[in-house]
């Protein structure tokens, strides 16, 4: 049987541009695949899991279930084993697991006139913090500060660090501010600093590359007050591109055929949406 149908599964899940995303690379590549999206919450995974058949293809996974998918892969990238988190699963008997969020986040980079610097700060601890520094390692930088409401969150980070050969600091919003090359904020969607928090960092953050994308810009990025802002939409977009290739060829490394058009198509559509 021809496996056709794809999901966006997270909670909250109803802001995803995921769907008109991969709707416009189908399209254009020829495919009559499915693509929609799922409410599913990280306690409701495992039953929903449970009850896919032969028809699914893949989903794409976001919060809070990534470290949910990356338990019921039977393999996984180097980059979902290094973050410990899973955003995309290739279906079938055995299922892939993939983390496309550190490729994504290294595209939209270099989309950007941006593949090297020395230092970045990551704002908060999560899965996609983690990302965000196997994406720092990838562009060479050599030391990294961590925020986080808790700090001791952030432990983890610091032994990826040693491992990636990047030094890892750790630190609460409120302390003291340097000077870093580039702030990535992974912070959950709706998030806001206090200003006495926010002012500090971006007048010593550099460039922001913000992950999240609805509403945009964020609280910190409509405050920032460094070198330039990039939106989520743009690593969106790239870890989309990477899924793509993972549905169709198993691998995120593969490029689609004609994929500037792909790209052109998704983005067009992700405006649009």
């Amino acid at each position: 049987m021809t496996r056709h149908r794809l999901e966006v599964w997270g909670d909250p899940i109803s802001h995803s541009r995921s769907p008109a995303l991969h709707a416009a690379a189908y399209r254009v590549l020829g495919l009559d695949w499915q693509y929609g999206r799922r409410q599913v919450d990280a306690e409701g995974f495992a039953e929903q899991f449970a009850a896919l058949d032969d028809d699914w293809r893949g989903l794409s996974l976001t919060m809070p279930l990534k470290e949910r998918a990356f338990a019921v892969a039977a393999s996984r990238d180097r980059h979902a084993v290094l973050t410990g988190a899973v955003n995309t699963l290739l279906l079938g008997p055995e299922p892939a697991g993939f983390n496309t969020d550190v490729g994504g986040i290294v595209d939209a980079l270099a989309e950007n006139g941006i593949d090297e610097f020395a230092s970045v700060r990551i704002l908060g601890a999560g899965a996609t913090a983690a990302s965000a520094l196997v994406a720092a390692s990838e562009c060479r930088a050599s030391s990294a500060e961590v925020r986080a409401r808790r700090p001791e969150r952030a432990e983890g980070l610091r032994a990826l660090g040693e491992e990636l050969g990047i030094r890892v600091t750790i630190a609460a919003f409120d302390a003291p501010v340097a000077r870093v090359d580039l702030t990535i904020a992974t912070l959950p969607t709706g998030t806001v600093l206090a200003p006495e928090v926010s002012a500090p960092l971006g007048g010593a953050g550099g460039v922001l590359f913000e992950a999240a994308y609805a509403p945009w810009p964020s609280a910190l990025a409509a405050n920032w007050q460094g070198d330039q802002v990039i939106s989520g939409q743009a690593m969106l977009l790239h870890q989309a591109i990477r899924q793509v290739r993972v549905f169709l060829h198993g691998d995120p490394t593969t490029a689609l055929e004609d994929e500037s058009r792909v790209r052109d198509e998704m983005r067009s559509a992700y405006v649009g949406d």
